[in-house]
């Protein structure tokens, strides 16, 4: 089993730069078990029948988060596929800073712009018991998988999930609102940007990209959140690492005060959006 999985490391090491621990969740996932387990029961363990060909879907850069199905988000499980985006280490930012504004401000109702398989709403909800949220979401697919983490996370009697896309007309009076907080990661990426085989041959792209500026998605939510965000509510924005001055443009055109944080690698990842006090 060690052997195998010192093969299996190397022979990745050209598609990950995390090429063992790779090895080691695709071997935990055939066999059943969790990566601790794996660790603490190597020499005890034979290699399964299955270890080969999922070796190869990762060879050919399949996501691991879709091979085994799952990805850990705010050290909760969220099932994930290629319906949705898989979520990232730096979108936990909008979450650590929504716990920080909840010590004051506890939100009671949340909105999830773009919810994908719900990571952030339920993040959101996992952290506010007293509160209800609502992810929209304009594929079906989706919506299916974010149900289906609710059900699993314990907190489908508090979300509502709304197949609803933003590029329509009238898109928000199905809403509700006003909400105390609003979260998005939305489709920031240009359609003339390079990305990684992992991320553009696996992701949907219906969740990556936004137009040649990659700011097509800021232009209608920004202004929607005059009807949707409570006044003394926060909206917390994922933005593409070269997009703080443009997007923090848009919003103070809108009568928003922007303020930019970065991410673990630090990089502008976050824009908290608060309404201008008169």
């Amino acid at each position: 089993m060690a052997a195998t999985l010192r093969q299996a490391a190397q022979e990745l090491e050209t598609v990950s730069e995390t090429s063992r621990l790779d090895a080691e969740l695709l071997m935990a996932h055939i066999l059943g078990i969790g990566r601790q387990d794996l660790l603490l029961n190597l020499p005890k363990l034979d290699v399964p029948e299955g270890f080969k060909a999922l070796l190869e879907r990762r060879k050919a850069h399949e996501p691991v988060a879709h091979i085994i199905g799952e990805r850990e988000f705010w050290s909760l499980p969220f099932q994930v596929s290629a319906d949705v985006l898989i979520p990232r280490p730096d979108s936990e930012i909008l979450i650590e800073t929504a716990v920080q504004i909840g010590a004051s401000h506890t939100p009671e109702a949340i909105l999830d712009l773009g919810t994908g398989s719900g990571a952030l709403l339920l993040a959101s909800l996992f952290e506010f018991p007293e509160a209800r949220g609502i992810g929209i979401d304009a594929s079906a697919s989706a919506l299916a998988m974010a149900h289906n983490n609710a059900d699993q996370l314990a907190l489908s009697d508090r979300t509502t999930f709304l197949l609803q896309d933003w590029t329509g007309a009238d898109w928000t009076q199905s809403l509700g609102g006003p909400f105390d907080l609003i979260l998005a990661n939305p489709p920031y990426v240009s359609t003339k940007a390079v990305l990684s085989r992992e991320v553009a041959d696996f992701e949907p792209h219906e969740a990556l990209f936004a137009g040649i500026e990659g700011m097509d998605d800021y232009n209608i939510i920004i202004p929607a959140l005059d009807s949707l965000l409570s006044g003394n509510g926060t909206a917390l924005l994922e933005i593409g690492f070269d997009q703080a001055e443009r997007v923090s443009k848009l919003a103070e055109k809108h009568s928003y005060v922007a303020q930019c944080k970065q991410d673990l690698g630090g990089n502008d990842r976050l824009l908290i959006l608060r309404r201008k006090q008169d």
